[in-house]
C-alpha cells in the first residue's frame, strides 16, 4: 500500500511539473491576434481592425535604424507609411513560437515569428521579398509592446535603385527626343 501511494504522488508531482513547464494559456489566442495583425496589415481591408488590435499605451520598435520605440499614433503612421508604398503584401510564416520571460525562462503567452514578407512597391511595380522576426507581447487581449526586425533599409535601397534607374532612364529619352 505505501508503495501504491508512493508511486501515486510521484505520478501525481510528475503530471503537475509537465504541466508547469507547457505553453501558457494565452499563446493560442495571442497569435489568432497577430496573424489577424499581420493579415490585416497585408490586406490593407481594415485599418481601424489593427489599431483596434493595439493597446492604447502600446511601445513598438520599428524595423529602420536608429529608430526608438513609438506610441499608438506613431504605430498607425508607421502602418500606414508602409501600406502607402506597397501592395499585394503577404506575410509567410516559417513558425509562430511561444515567447518567455527573461527572468524565469516560462512562457508568458508572448509570440514570435520568423517569416517572409513579398510584396510590390507601388511606384516601380517592382517585386520584392524580405525574411524578418516579429515579436509581439500581450495585455489585456491587446498587443502592448514588440517589434519588427528585418533589413528595411536594404529593401529601400533595393527598391530606390529601380526608381533611380528609371528616372535615368526617362531622363535619356527626354534629351534624345530635344536632340
Amino acid at each position: 500500500m505505501k508503495k501504491m501511494k508512493k508511486l501515486l504522488s510521484i505520478l501525481l508531482v510528475s503530471i503537475f511539473m509537465s504541466c508547469s513547464q507547457g505553453g501558457h494559456p494565452d499563446f493560442a489566442k495571442n497569435t489568432a491576434t497577430a496573424k489577424k495583425m499581420l493579415e490585416l496589415q497585408g490586406s490593407e481591408a481594415d485599418f481601424q481592425a489593427q489599431l483596434d488590435l493595439i493597446h492604447q499605451d502600446v511601445k513598438w520598435q520599428p524595423v529602420f535604424f536608429g529608430s526608438t520605440e513609438i506610441g499608438k499614433e506613431e504605430f498607425g503612421q508607421y502602418l500606414k507609411a508602409w501600406q502607402d508604398q506597397m501592395e499585394d503584401v503577404v506575410y509567410t510564416a516559417d513558425n509562430w513560437l511561444p515567447g518567455v520571460l527573461a527572468e524565469t525562462g516560462m512562457a508568458d503567452g508572448s509570440v514570435r515569428s520568423y517569416g517572409t514578407w513579398s510584396g510590390t512597391h507601388t511606384k516601380t511595380g517592382k517585386k520584392w521579398e524580405v525574411k524578418s522576426y516579429h515579436t509581439w507581447d500581450f495585455k489585456d487581449g491587446q498587443i502592448i509592446t514588440g517589434g519588427d526586425y528585418f533589413d528595411a533599409t536594404g529593401l529601400v535601397n533595393f527598391l530606390e535603385e529601380e526608381e533611380t534607374q528609371e528616372e535615368e532612364e526617362e531622363e535619356e529619352e527626354e534629351v534624345e527626343m530635344t536632340e
